[in-house]
């Protein structure tokens, strides 16, 4: 469009420097609107399907044959145009171009084919080159991210690592230290020690972990907690199934516990912590609803939900739901995996 309107400007002060030009009567300026009027419709759909069909050919890496064919598809209606267009707007100085000699009018053509051919390939080429940089610095982009990231996730790695082994045998040192002294101070560090190992060591397969160890880490992190209050959190916790055999990604039902702990009312005898899970074949349930705490809350920001969502949807796709209700004084989770 921006082209033939430059063509219509050129043309216009063409005739605007020569006057003379217009010595015949009102149909030369008739003439010169309505042809300009039909060739600014007509090689603005040219060029509209021509720069697109070549840009699909760069694009695609298409061979030789396929430009050539779509070159003679493209010179059809050019060349009808040209012709159609010699008979309905002779000009009305030279007349009519059927009036020159046939090899005149051919080789008239093909320069204009090459023009208008050469044209739209060099403008679908450019457009190409454009669109490859951006796709290049959006790629640099996501890599030098990642890269962060990776470099992010590292040093977080390192962070933990300190040594499990070390942290183990120090664990249970001072668990056999603390027997003849306190039966409920050496079952905290027997119990943050078996936590501490659920933790650090890998015991998944397939980036999956059996869920009874699961269940069995969520039962030792309530107990920590119990320990820490002196037995007086109000909190439920039951298991219906076979869970035998049964798998799933590590870290998510803790997850949700932990949030539960952390942002519940733990002494609430009218709503305590309740936790429920179920599983039936390979459909599994998990369901915990806890009282807002009342007053100052710790400052949260989200990530551990929005950290397991990521990770059930590359897991599980479809094959599960998680919803959360978030009323006046409850706070409820729901999870729900089809398949696990």
């Amino acid at each position: 469009m921006a082209l033939n309107g430059g063509l219509a400007i050129i043309s216009l002060l063409s005739i605007l420097l020569a006057p003379e030009m217009f010595r015949h009567d009102m149909y030369t300026k008739a003439w010169f609107w309505q042809s300009q009027g039909v060739m600014v419709v007509y090689y603005s759909l040219y060029y509209y399907f021509s720069l697109n069909q070549y840009y699909t050919l760069i694009i695609e890496r298409r061979k030789f044959f396929d430009y050539l064919v779509a070159s003679l598809v493209a010179s059809v209606p050019c060349i009808a145009y040209m012709a159609l267009d010699d008979y309905l707007f002779p000009s009305p100085i030279t007349g009519k171009a059927t009036n020159a000699k046939p090899g005149t009018i051919a080789f008239n053509y093909f320069i204009s084919l090459l023009f208008y051919i050469g044209f739209s390939l060099l403008i679908a080429y450019l457009v190409s080159l454009r669109d490859e940089r951006k796709q290049r610095k959006v790629l640099e982009e996501q890599k030098r991210q990642l890269e962060a990231e990776k470099t992010h996730a590292n040093l977080n790695f390192l962070k933990a690592q300190i040594n499990p082994h070390f942290l183990h045998n120090t664990l249970n040192f001072l668990y056999a230290k603390s027997l003849p002294y306190s039966s409920e101070l050496s079952e905290g560090i027997l119990t943050l020690s078996d936590i501490m190992r659920y933790a650090l060591s890998d015991n998944t397969k397939n980036g999956k972990a059996a869920l009874k160890d699961e269940i069995e880490h969520v039962r030792n992190v309530i107990r920590i907690h119990q320990l820490r209050f002196d037995n007086n959190l109000h909190v439920n916790f039951e298991v219906n199934g076979v869970i035998n055999g049964a798998t799933i990604i590590p870290f998510v039902l803790i997850t949700i516990v932990e949030n539960a702990f952390k942002h519940g009312d733990l002494k609430s005898t009218e709503y305590p912590i309740d936790m429920k899970l179920y599983v039936e074949g390979s459909r599994l349930q998990f369901y915990c609803r806890n009282k807002k705490k009342i007053g100052p809350k710790e400052l949260s920001t989200g990530i551990g939900l929005d950290n397991i969502k990521k990770r059930l949807d590359l897991a599980y796709h479809n094959q599960y739901s998680l919803d959360i209700k978030d009323e006046h004084e409850l706070y409820t989770t729901q999870l729900t995996i089809h398949s696990l």
